[in-house]
């Protein structure tokens, strides 16, 4: 079967190493000059546990399975992978109710975890200041753009095709075909060409849901991109973290604020804030697109997403615009941090899907048509999950060619 992979992050990839592993004739395309441009290549790098997602859930189900599925692979292949663990520290008494609660639902995920006193928080991690905590061992780091080249290559070795600077413009079902009109974006080529194929597969990320309607599919949703914004933390502030530290989440705020990580490289990320982003590309604050402005604010769902959020929002954005107010962030949890110990680093954006009454689309989202598969949400935990989501939309691609092969 031939089948066409829109997007080269690393759901587009898994999924389509995984078809061309089955013998599939697997072309993948994507607007971008190389692999892993936007949301893979510009996260923080965490294998997450499956701790914070509802049991049941997709997010639950294909990230807790991930987090086992990610590190074998990526120790299978020489990516590197690190399982130092987290801890999910409360720093106020009013925390520990929540704590307790987000216990209780790793277990029910089948996450380990653990509740630890002070003492025992301190013995992870010498430096954090808490009043309670909850230790996950199975919570990891890797370099998940060495995932993404390995999952290239098992494309190509199975004698699949890569066609980067690529755009998917329109596609539409016809008979026992998808077509696909195709416009060059890179390599000093222009104009357009069709790929015609038995199956199409759109992992489009950012622009998920405009993919979709140019396909002739309802996403259900609208993309909000949502920039998260990060820090290095200075040698000497980085050798006080050991792994990963995490504030309990906010049930106000659908992110889960200021964190610390340590990566596979060894240093030390602070972040992300999370404001709206003004471009679904916007890594910078003088980044703007009209166009996306203005999908963003005639959409009913994100002023009604503001309404509610109205306190913990103006908290993000001040902390966008003072470093200080963000140490301040850090420091609740590792006491003494200065705003001095703050290098800024790459700024990712986050592509969240919104229901138009404002409510997060809290799970990853497949929409289906004949011979189509689109993954219109796909936010955290969706890297750590990917080899399990490309399970998914296999299965997903499968149920939608029963009784039109």
């Amino acid at each position: 079967m031939r089948v066409l992979v829109v997007g080269a992050g690393i759901i587009g990839l898994a999924t389509a190493a995984r078809l061309a592993r089955r013998g599939d004739e697997v072309t993948v395309i994507d607007k971008e000059p190389g692999l892993a441009h936007h949301q893979t290549g510009r996260n923080s790098g965490v294998i997450h546990s499956g701790l914070y997602y509802a049991p049941g859930s997709l997010k639950a189900r294909l990230g807790t399975a991930g987090a086992a599925s990610m590190t074998r692979f990526a120790a299978e292949h020489g990516v590197a992978v690190a399982t130092p663990g987290k801890l999910v520290v409360a720093t106020a008494a009013d925390e520990l109710d929540r704590l307790r609660t987000l216990a209780a639902r790793g277990a029910a995920n089948g996450v380990p975890v653990r509740e630890l006193s002070p003492a025992e928080a301190r013995e992870h991690e010498p430096e954090i200041r808490c009043v309670g905590a909850l230790r996950v061992e199975t919570t990891g780091v890797v370099d998940y753009r060495g995932v993404c080249d390995v999952l290239a290559r098992q494309v190509t070795d199975a004698g699949g095709t890569l066609l980067l600077g690529r755009a998917l413009r329109r596609a539409r079902t016809v008979g026992q075909e998808v077509r696909a009109e195709v416009e060059t974006t890179a390599g000093g080529g222009h104009g357009t060409s069709e790929l015609v194929a038995d199956a199409l597969v759109v992992c489009g990320g950012l622009h998920a849901d405009r993919l979709a309607l140019a396909c002739g599919v309802d996403p259900g949703a609208r993309i909000v991109p949502f920039r998260g914004e990060y820090f290095d933390l200075a040698p000497a502030a980085a050798d006080r973290v050991r792994g990963l530290v995490y504030p309990v989440p906010d049930p106000r705020f659908p992110f889960l604020g200021v964190h610390l990580t340590r990566g596979v490289t060894g240093g030390v990320h602070a972040g992300p804030n999370a404001v709206l982003a003004l471009a679904r590309e916007g890594y910078r604050r003088r980044d703007v697109s009209l166009r996306d402005v203005a999908d963003s604010l005639s959409w009913p769902g994100l002023w009604r997403l503001a309404g509610r959020n109205l306190v913990p929002g103006a908290e993000e954005v001040a902390r966008s615009m003072s470093r200080t107010l963000f140490a301040s962030a850090v420091a609740r949890m590792l006491p003494g941090t200065t705003a001095d110990d703050l290098h800024p680093a790459p700024a990712g954006v986050r592509a969240q899907a919104l229901h138009r009454d404002g409510s997060l689309v809290d799970d990853f989202l497949l929409r289906t048509a004949p011979r189509q598969v689109h993954v219109v949400n796909a936010p955290s935990p969706a890297a750590t999950a990917s080899l399990e989501i490309a399970a998914h939309v296999q299965a997903e691609l499968d149920r939608t060619l029963v009784g039109v092969r």
